[in-house]
């Protein structure tokens, strides 16, 4: 039974390496007008798994730092991601915390040069500390300058709800500008 649990492991480990092997690294950042977020990721935009990091910050609302993987599937000309997120959470005005969210994305190619995106992640009460809940959602248009670098304008939401008599700290509501490195 333990050389079959060790062999099972090796293959999955073996598997996950294969579908990821040509996946590209991406540096993002982006601002918007009271908050930052900056990214990286390794096979956000080829099939199969994704890894990525981040950190957000909001001089009103505080900070989140989160590591996340997920699985691309494409479906024709829409790559959809399906993953999660394990986060950090320092509320301004709050209790520092977790939480493990869920959900997912789309990108959508319109030609050559441009593609369209959107994800939406959340953690319930049970799935999180010391914030009732927590929502990050993100949609933008992305224009592919050259193949290695991109520039996009999106619209960004994290808001971690308010727990125990606090109130809420919403990192980011608003549009944004970014760009991406890709190598």
């Amino acid at each position: 039974m333990h050389m079959f649990r060790l062999k099972t492991a090796l293959l999955l480990v073996a598997l996950g390496t294969a579908a990821t092997a040509n996946a590209a690294v991406n540096l993002h950042a982006e601002a918007g007008e009271k908050f930052t977020n900056l990214s990286a990721s390794f096979g956000a935009n080829d099939p199969g798994l994704t890894f990525n990091g981040n950190w957000g910050h909001s001089d009103d609302d505080g900070d989140v730092a989160g590591l996340g993987m997920g699985f691309n599937l494409p479906l024709g000309p829409v790559l959809f991601t399906v993953g999660g997120k394990a986060l950090y959470l320092n509320p301004k005005d709050g209790d520092e915390g977790y939480a493990v969210a869920v959900g997912g994305g789309a990108q959508v190619p319109l030609g050559d040069f441009v593609t369209v995106f959107g994800d939406y992640y959340y953690s319930p009460d049970s799935l999180s500390s010391g914030v009732e809940d927590y929502k990050e959602a993100n949609a933008g248009v992305r224009l592919h300058v050259i193949k290695s670098m991109n520039i996009e304008a999106g619209y960004r939401y994290i808001d971690m709800e308010g727990k125990n008599g606090h109130r809420d700290n919403t990192l980011a509501d608003g549009a944004y500008a970014g760009f991406n490195f890709t190598f």
